[in-house]
């Protein structure tokens, strides 16, 4: 099934950025950074395949590759022939793979909270997601998430926001087959024997205070890239470039504008 996508931004930009969710697959993570990026780029954005306004069962197995590989279909869906990529923790590895598989056709990448191999400690936090996933249901699972992504401070000042999110989280969960599907295909990626070939320039950037990916994963790849740099942030959690968009934005536009 051919996957919906969209495209904002500015129509006459000569360049496209390609906006990769993470694991909860939809493009409307990326609403705080919209605003920064629709002054330059043409902006290319879809939910993934089994997610969102792509709900569709996924294949088993199903792999980081895949995922590259429906990237690449909306980008020829929808005409370009290259683009930046942003990609946040399993949307990051789907840009590393992307300049893995098809160099040509990316030209810088920003990596927020990615990885080139699961650290143990996000292996746990997984372990402990899908046993509540399990042995309580979605609802459960959706409503413990809000704890891996934001700190605790966002969490108590944006009470509202949050339970108006895990409702609609439920109501649009992706499926416990689909969602075991995405979290084993992360678990299985591992680039690092290929990060000395992926020379796009990249900034890799993470938040010291990440509960779920250490930000000195971000590190190790950031040194393992022959072209990258890397920008920390000391607070915002997993989901940074939410809770405090704008020094994020800043330096993204910066790196991508250079």
């Amino acid at each position: 099934m051919p996957l919906h996508y969209s495209i904002a931004g500015r129509a006459d930009a000569a360049e496209t950025i390609l906006l990769s969710a993470g694991l909860g697959g939809a493009a409307g993570f990326w609403a705080p950074q919209m605003e920064a990026l629709s002054s330059r780029f043409r902006i290319l954005l879809f939910d993934q395949r089994g997610t969102g306004r792509n709900a569709a069962p996924l294949p088993e197995p199903y792999s980081i590759a895949a995922m590259a590989e429906d990237a690449v279909e909306v980008m020829d869906a929808a005409g370009i022939g290259q683009v930046h990529v942003m990609g946040h923790a399993l949307g990051g590895l789907v840009g590393l793979e992307l300049a893995r598989r098809h160099p040509a056709r990316i030209g810088r990448l920003v990596l927020v909270n990615a990885w080139a191999k699961a650290d143990r400690h996000t292996e746990r936090c997984f372990e402990i997601r899908l046993g509540i996933l399990r042995s309580q249901g979605p609802a459960a699972y959706v409503a413990a998430q809000p704890l891996f992504l934001y700190t605790a401070s966002y969490l108590s000042e944006n009470h509202d926001r949050i339970l108006a999110e895990i409702a609609h989280g439920t109501a649009h969960f992706q499926g416990a087959e689909n969602l075991l599907r995405r979290i084993a295909a992360l678990r299985a990626f591992d680039a690092r024997a290929d990060l000395p070939r992926i020379t796009a320039p990249t900034l890799v950037a993470a938040s010291r205070d990440d509960l779920l990916v250490p930000w000195t994963a971000s590190r190790a790849l950031a040194e393992g890239l022959p072209n990258a740099r890397l920008w920390l942030t000391a607070e915002g959690g997993h989901a940074f470039t939410v809770e405090q968009p704008e020094p994020f934005n800043a330096a993204m536009m910066e790196f991508l504008a250079d």
